[in-house]
């Protein structure tokens, strides 16, 4: 079918211009047979949108979750039927369950070719019905419009969370009225809580001899960052966050504990979970990895006060003296507010200053250490003082994780720091710096990963070449997939098995991309190696051999005696 003419758009051109009505900038995707329409329509149209070719569809829906978590807006991934389909899932299923608001559209075979044993045929609705909070395959172009509208509106009000559109290939080509085409207002209404609520939690509160709020990513989602300092400067609360909650508050701020939980946290950061009487949990689950597997706080000893957007979360893993269901800046206001005047106890600001001393005494110990490999420790340090401040690092779940969430400062607040907590899938560095990179453009952008991970998503180093953007990778060469062996060693007795694999000269491999790489056997050539890489203003690499993970003292609880 043709271009746009008269009043008739083809299905391909509806889902262009829709997206266009929306003010996507950018979509991340790889093509596919199926999706010859759609890409049409985006070489044909004046759009404005970016479309950034990926070596892989997993890559796609990595590079759009972390566009979306540091521009605000909605990211958008796509991919073709079949194999593109079941590619484009974990980095789905990572955005919802991580309340990033995605959009991941594959295209599909001809409704009149279902149930034919057609190539690359997979039921796409139950495919994606548990890896999304909205989903549907779309058997009509009549529907486009209001399916796309429905999508838009699922994955941004209340909490936020990934969609998903099934597009067939003729739908794509039969024909869409062009009046159909109108979007929702961007203006997405902020969800209030209940004066009541506010009421309790706020008498809870100002009854507590000793509050500490946990915050989760729930606070810079919702932009609630100065609400919360206020109220915890008001109220003289410190303030610990969770992995993805990392940049809620300055991390230099007298009031900041850093992160807690078993990922990240360290004994001096639980002992002051431990010295609260009251813990305020906002825009955080209270899952496994923030409470030590629902440890610290300890069930039944501390008052729990719980502020979310999703009602599902209030009460899932503590019981509660009071919830409060809402946008967390609009209930951090509100509680400033019916606290004003309120004196509740504290926790001594000398003890959170001394827990946070001890911490980063037993850090730098080991970061000023100059033994082969490389600890850890030292590529923290120096890639910390390296760092333009504006700097952006995306880490993999791997060895990169527990170290940068625990030791990395930020000196201001706001997010720039992003890792996939949700399911911890390896390989998701490399291609959310992409997406990092086109959310934030003039901000420097580093990705942090094990060699395990490098080996994962190496391909998008054409992509990041090709695009010329200026992302420096730090790749955390041990020769195994350490997390694994970290965890044979404290759990089963040392008894290693299948996650050692040979060492690569990392270095040598992005060179061969095209990318301007370092590779750093000793730790003094590591500082001057990171300056050179963040310097240069094209693709670059750092290859560090560092200590295995088995050996060193990564904050991870379970691993520590």
């Amino acid at each position: 079918m043709s271009a746009e003419r008269g009043n008739a758009l083809t299905g391909a051109e509806a889902v262009v211009r829709i997206l266009q009505g929306y003010g996507v900038e950018v979509v991340f995707g790889l093509c596919g047979d199926t999706s010859l329409p759609l890409y049409d329509a985006l070489a044909r149209l004046d759009h404005g949108i970016t479309h950034v070719l990926t070596r892989d569809e997993r890559s796609a829906a990595y590079m759009a979750d972390a566009y979306a978590r540091l521009s605000g807006r909605v990211g958008v991934c796509e991919g073709p039927s079949g194999g593109g389909a079941t590619y484009i899932l974990p980095g789905v299923v990572e955005a919802n369950e991580s309340s990033v608001p995605l959009l991941a559209i594959t295209s599909d075979i001809s409704v009149s070719s279902r149930g034919r044993f057609t190539l690359t045929e997979i039921d796409q609705e139950a495919l994606f019905r548990p890896a999304t909070a909205w989903n549907a395959v779309i058997d009509r172009s009549a529907d486009i419009p209001r399916t796309m509208r429905a999508a838009f509106s699922a994955m941004t009000e209340g909490r936020p969370g990934a969609a998903h559109i099934g597009l067939p290939f003729d739908v794509q080509r039969d024909a869409v009225d062009e009046e159909e085409l109108g979007v929702e207002p961007d203006i997405v209404p902020r969800k209030a809580p209940d004066p009541d609520s506010v009421r309790d939690a706020a008498k809870a509160i100002a009854s507590a001899s000793a509050p500490l709020f946990v915050c989760g990513g729930g606070v810079m989602t919702a932009g609630a960052e100065t609400a919360l300092l206020n109220l915890a400067e008001k109220i003289g609360a410190p303030v610990a966050t969770t992995v993805s909650g990392k940049g809620s508050i300055a991390e230099t701020h007298e009031l900041a504990v850093g992160v807690v939980g078993s990922n990240g946290g360290t004994p001096e950061t639980r002992a002051v979970v431990e010295a609260a009487d009251t813990v305020v949990f906002v825009g955080c689950r209270a899952g496994s990895v923030t409470t030590e597997r629902w440890r610290f706080p300890r069930p039944g000893e501390a008052r729990i006060v719980h502020i979310d957007i999703d009602a599902r979360v209030l009460g899932a893993n503590y019981p509660t003296e009071a919830a409060v269901e809402g946008d967390a800046r609009l209930a951090l206001e509100a509680l400033g507010d019916a606290l004003d005047g309120a004196a509740p106890g504290r926790i001594d600001p000398a003890f959170v200053a001394a827990q946070k001393r001890k911490k980063f005494a037993a850090f730098d110990a080991l970061a000023k250490a100059d033994a082969k490999p490389i600890r850890p420790e030292r590529l923290v340090s120096e890639l910390q003082a390296a760092l333009p401040p504006d700097a952006v690092v995306v880490a993999d779940p791997g060895t990169p994780c527990p170290y940068l969430s625990a030791y990395l400062v930020l000196e201001k607040p706001g997010r720039r720091f992003v890792s996939n907590r949700a399911h911890g899938a390896l390989g998701y560095a490399m291609p959310a710096a992409v997406g990092a990179q086109f959310a934030r453009p003039g901000a420097k952008c580093v990705a942090v990963m094990g060699d395990g991970s490098f080996a994962f998503a190496a391909g998008e180093l054409e992509t990041v070449v090709r695009l010329g953007l200026p992302i420096t990778f730090v790749v955390v060469s041990n020769s195994s997939f350490g997390w694994i062996k970290a965890g044979q060693k404290t759990g089963y007795g040392g008894r290693y098995h299948a996650v050692d694999f040979s060492r690569s000269d990392h270095a040598r491999i992005a060179e061969a991309y095209g990318v301007r790489s370092w590779s750093v056997v000793d730790p003094g050539d590591l500082a001057p190696a990171l300056r050179a890489a963040l310097a240069h203003d094209g693709p670059s690499l750092v290859d560090a051999v560092c200590q295995p993970l088995e050996e060193a003292r990564a904050p991870v609880s379970e691993w520590v005696a």
